[in-house]
């Protein structure tokens, strides 16, 4: 239908419509406002629009949500539609074979500017790469940071994030900066230039590793189940809070374990008797089976 006091169609179904002329000439200041990036926007000078008519529906519903430092109701909304769009651009669009998730992070940085990719094991560093260049450009202000992880990795758990960045990457070989990105949304930089770049990491294991240095899942579920009977605080597990193997791990060494864990140690104390050796300097690896 038709506006009131404007020539413009409006849509009949709207429960609000609020009518006016922005002016293209003139300006005023704008007052300091805070901003979803977590920084109160400084005032500026801005078009000022001025309100000819508002009409609505009897009784009408105002719908709208809350944009703030985040997370916030708009990071939220903006989190939810922009992982599957992430994740279907590199898998489908780009063809990249093994991403499993895309995963936008969201307290204080609800503009999703940190992404983190989750691979499965033994993806091909090429791919990864693919995979991370894919993140970075498929939207103008999301790839600030970009991180690869490999499945066991949580990508909401900062502790995970800084455990793989810690143990499974090369900061030399597998950090990379790409220069001459637009700044994007954030607090205005008052030193002139507006030019920034994107971190790319690849934080994916390079090769099999030891396993998680925890109880196996069921012995962990046994004690939580002992704490709840005892009635003691409330726990509240973040991954990883259970061992599993990350390849690195041989068959014998889960006999051994099974046989400490229900009391037999003394014969994997007979075992590595048994295994003594001269010559040898301390540290010196030993694979059972492949040693001897």
């Amino acid at each position: 239908m038709k506006a009131k006091t404007v020539d413009l169609m409006v849509p009949a179904e709207a429960e609000v419509v609020i009518e006016g002329y922005i002016d293209t000439v003139n300006v005023e200041p704008e007052a300091p406002f805070g901003e979803s990036h977590g920084h109160v926007a400084l005032e500026e000078f801005n078009m000022p629009m001025r309100i000819t008519a508002i009409t609505h529906r009897q009784n009408a519903v105002i719908p709208s949500y809350i944009s703030q430092v985040a997370p916030s109701e708009s990071s939220v909304i903006k989190r939810v539609a922009y992982e599957p769009l992430f994740l279907s651009h590199i898998r489908d669009t780009l063809g990249v074979k093994g991403v499993k998730r895309v995963a936008l992070h969201e307290p204080l940085t609800g503009l999703l500017r940190v992404t983190t990719i989750v691979c499965e094991k033994g993806m091909p560093k090429t791919e990864v790469w693919r995979a991370l260049y894919g993140a970075a450009f498929f939207k103008g202000d999301c790839g600030k940071i970009c991180m690869a992880v490999n499945e066991d990795i949580d990508p909401d758990n900062a502790d995970a994030l800084l455990w793989a960045l810690a143990y499974r990457a090369n900061p030399k070989e597998d950090v990379q900066v790409v220069p001459h990105r637009g700044q994007g949304h954030g607090p205005k930089r008052e030193h002139g230039g507006e030019e920034d770049s994107t971190l790319l990491m690849d934080l994916t294991m390079k090769s099999e590793m030891p396993p998680l240095a925890l109880p196996k899942q069921q012995y962990m579920e046994k004690a939580k189940s002992i704490w709840e009977e005892l009635q003691l605080p409330s726990l509240r597990p973040q991954p990883p809070w259970f061992g599993y193997s990350l390849g690195d791990w041989l068959k014998e060494w889960d006999e051994d374990a099974e046989r400490a864990a229900s009391g037999d140690y003394l014969v994997n104390g007979e075992k590595s008797l048994g295994r003594q050796r001269q010559g040898l300097v301390p540290e010196t690896k030993f694979r059972p089976g492949e040693d001897g």
